[in-house]
């Protein structure tokens, strides 16, 4: 458990929820991709996932949030998002937005909330692991809890 003045606000979050999760840090965690920092946290790469966020044709905003090793099908997304094309959103308006940084993002606590959909192959696993809201900072939560901090839909996004 880490100490009071170390939780990030996804942590805060979800202990305000009461929901059960595990964090786990890397120091040096700049510059690694998701799945390097899966790998070095002893993680199963297919339960590590990444947040992803988008801008649709009408300029809403939708979360995506995907396994690591794997990559957003931007046509699945727009079709979940009932959006006629869908594109990333471009970096410099993360952190404006979500209050997130890049390698740092996560669906839980960002500044407002937008629609979110987690790829459905983390229905598979019990619990995945994703970004606590800082570089290098990871919680694993119960599947079956996410839902009860975050509205989302699992649908299948990845590449095939």
């Amino acid at each position: 458990m880490a100490k009071k003045e170390d939780k990030t606000n996804v942590m805060r979050l979800l202990d305000q929820k009461k929901i059960a999760y595990e964090h786990l840090s890397l120091q040096e965690a700049e510059g690694l991709s998701g799945e390097e920092i899966a790998e070095k946290l002893g993680e199963n790469p297919a339960q590590a996932f990444k947040t992803l966020v988008t801008t649709g044709k009408t300029g809403g905003h939708y979360v995506f949030v995907v396994p690591v090793k794997e990559e957003l099908d931007l046509k699945k997304a727009a079709k979940a998002a009932g959006e006629k094309s869908i594109e990333m959103l471009k970096q410099k308006d993360l952190l404006p937005l979500t209050g997130y940084v890049h390698g740092g993002c996560s669906p839980v606590g960002m500044k407002k909330f937008f629609p979110t959909f987690i790829d459905s192959t983390a229905n598979e696993f019990s619990e995945i692991y994703f970004s606590a809201g800082r570089v290098g900072h990871q919680v694993k939560v119960a599947v079956n809890d996410i839902a009860k901090i975050i509205r989302v839909d699992y649908v299948d996004l990845i590449k095939q």
